[in-house]
């Protein structure tokens, strides 16, 4: 009789609370993007449990750092959902890590959609994953408009080879025909970078765009400067600028600027802004960035989700489905089964020599 009132009051007690899972790099080389975001994600998760939760239920978060290994993303996802028996599935860092996760039988085998992981859009299997973040070709079109206005288009390109990247290349070259900008050249991320690199340096580009991760584009950036410390160099959201500063060096990333997802961390223009602001003050005791509030965005994106879909398992694919515009104070979101990311919100800052950004 005890165990069965034991096990009765287990799973009263797991119904009552809204497990919420995520395996994501916290140690490895995007283990600074991993921290703000779950930083983010944990205070708007804070804010809505010390209400009450939602309708009574607190929300559990539970966060394995999966070290950017992608099989460990695998294998941690796989046991969010087996052994914590999570609700729902917040994504990882970079397409392999999602890959990897979305191909574990045990999320396979599951009702799951991956919500919000750090990564370009990608074709996956229809309905598992729902990016929040726009892609990175929207950011790209989004520098490359910048500095168009700005009457910069000669455009150099760093390009570091991937099947994503490629896609990505190829719709870059063509928008700089369209805008009538000028592909002065492009360097390759390999054993040649600093050949490439200092022929890139020699072409009279006026802005050099990198596709490319963190570790490809520091390189990159610290063969360039060598040659040419003051054409604009420009990345977008998800380089690590902690990394790339340390591998770099300060005053490489000097004449840098970099595509955001978010509005201004610092800036209390809207209420989500104002939101975070307050409620990272209340529950953190660290500074605010651009990842920490798009963590706290997508937090506040899934909150709404559920309360929409009266606390079911379901939420996120009724917000799909549902394909009605929530905002989120100030900033509004899309979801739908024709449209690849929920957000298209794209700003340009730059990196500033104390590294910080400056909107």
């Amino acid at each position: 009789m005890s165990v069965c009132l034991t096990l009765l009051a287990t799973r009263a007690s797991a119904a009552e609370q809204i497990v919420v899972g995520h395996a994501i790099d916290l140690s490895g080389p995007n283990g600074s993007i991993g921290r703000d975001y779950v930083a983010g994600i944990t205070t708007y998760f804070d804010s809505i449990n010390v209400k009450g939760g939602i309708n009574g239920r607190k929300i559990v978060y539970t966060v394995r750092d999966d070290r950017g290994v992608a099989a460990e993303s695998a294998r941690l996802a796989s046991s969010l959902i087996q052994q914590d028996r999570a609700n729902y599935l917040l994504g990882a860092i970079g397409a392999e890590s999602t890959q990897a996760i979305l191909a574990a039988p045990a999320f396979a085998d599951s009702r799951h959609v991956l919500f919000a992981p750090l990564t370009d859009a990608f074709a996956a299997p229809r309905g598992r994953v729902i990016f929040w973040r726009p892609s990175m070709e929207r950011e790209c079109q989004f520098i490359l408009a910048y500095f168009d206005k700005l009457g910069l288009k000669k455009v150099g390109i760093v390009l570091q080879d991937t099947p994503q990247n490629q896609k990505t290349y190829q719709m870059v070259a063509e928008e700089v025909r369209k805008r009538g900008m000028t592909l002065a050249g492009t360097a390759r991320v390999s054993a040649n970078i600093e050949a490439d690199a200092k022929q890139l340096s020699a072409s009279g580009a006026k802005v050099v765009l990198m596709i490319a991760d963190t570790i490809g584009a520091s390189q990159f950036l610290k063969a360039f400067r060598k040659h040419d410390a003051s054409t604009f160099v420009a990345g977008t959201s998800l380089i690590n600028l902690a990394t790339l500063s340390e591998i770099a060096g300060a005053r490489a990333t000097e004449w840098t600027v970099f595509s955001q997802v978010v509005p201004n961390p610092g800036s209390t223009a809207s209420v989500l802004q104002s939101e975070h602001i307050d409620m990272m003050k209340k529950f953190r005791d660290e500074p605010v960035s651009a990842i920490t509030l798009e963590g706290f965005a997508v937090a506040k994106t899934l909150v709404k989700a559920i309360q929409m879909d009266a606390g079911g398992r379901g939420a996120l694919q009724t917000m799909a489905a549902s394909r009605t515009p929530i905002d989120i104070g100030g900033m509004t979101i899309l979801s739908s089964d024709r449209k690849s990311t929920m957000s298209e919100f794209v700003d340009i800052a730059l990196f500033k020599r104390d590294g910080r950004l400056m909107y």
